[in-house]
């Protein structure tokens, strides 16, 4: 096809049925710009990708192993640097539905202002309540805590042990957030070649709120737009508990995250506080995981 406006990247690890249901979402509610949906499989074990070919051949396919999230999204995001690459990007998720109008919504705003370079929309769970990761603020050691340990969650919590789900900023208000979440994230062409790709560091998980932060960094603001939502299946494309090796992946990226942006701002002791939290966080949640995986046999 011609130069498309948008780019969507959904990446695929096996989740057959609901990746259907996101690419059907997108073929019933399309953008009102010319739009590429691209597939990027990344070592599907099943007939997912076959599935994509026969049944939405309008839909581009990479065929990859299993790279990571970030190195099959930058498959598709390399292109940005090219002359012929959309003005806006949407990563996809593929345990997401988009609503009725919620493309235009997006794009709208990252066209109203020039210095948006990231929008992320409302996500909803199935039960219709917010997903909080929709807007979130940058993790504070304390803040991080209270979120992991559920008293950030509870209700009435003092403003500095809710940050993480930036609750300063209403869920219907539209605003600028510090990060919003990689199941859905609209971003600009030409903020993505000021800021680089997403760091493959990350196998999987912390790299979006990675991306936000690079993003802060280099002057682009991260818009929260709840105009248009999305349904989010949180935790679809993965199984409901997840596996030694993704939480070894995600604690790891804990650790990059706060390596690369925090600890050279924080004294030594509390560095060594906080790896010492993150590899106390991981050995309960392999012993979680070990045990429930031996129940379920």
């Amino acid at each position: 096809m011609d130069r498309p406006e948008l780019e969507v990247i959904v990446v695929s690890h096996g989740a057959k049925d609901l990746l259907r249901d996101c690419l059907l979402s997108l073929r019933e509610h399309p953008a009102s710009v010319p739009t590429r949906v691209t597939v990027v499989d990344s070592g599907s074990v099943d007939d997912t990708p076959d599935m994509v070919e026969e049944e939405f051949p309008e839909v581009r396919l990479f065929r990859l192993g299993n790279v990571g999230f970030s190195a099959a999204n930058n498959q598709v995001l390399r292109e940005a640097g090219l002359d012929l690459a959309p003005a806006g990007y949407l990563l996809l998720n593929p345990d997401t539905k988009v609503r009725a109008g919620t493309l235009d919504v997006a794009l709208k705003r990252l066209e109203s202002d020039p210095r948006i370079g990231m929008v992320g929309v409302r996500l909803e769970k199935s039960d219709g309540t917010l997903d909080h990761a929709a807007k979130r603020s940058f993790p504070t050691p304390v803040a991080a805590l209270a979120h992991f340990t559920g008293l950030g969650r509870l209700p009435g919590a003092p403003a500095k042990l809710t940050q993480y789900r930036a609750t300063w900023l209403d869920e219907s208000e539209p605003g600028a957030v510090d990060a919003v979440n990689g199941a859905f994230m609209l971003v600009r062409a030409e903020a993505v070649r000021a800021v680089g790709l997403l760091d493959e560091g990350y196998w999987l998980y912390m790299e979006d709120l990675d991306w936000c932060r690079r993003f802060a960094e280099a002057g682009w603001q991260v818009f929260y737009e709840p105009a248009g939502t999305a349904l989010h299946i949180k935790g679809g494309s993965s199984p409901s508990r997840r596996r030694p090796k993704q939480e070894i992946a995600f604690h790891r990226g804990m650790g990059r995250f706060y390596r690369r942006f925090d600890a050279p701002l924080n004294p030594a002791l509390l560095n060594l506080i906080v790896y010492l939290g993150i590899g106390l966080k991981l050995t309960l949640s392999l012993a979680i995981t070990m045990a429930t995986s031996r129940r379920s046999r």
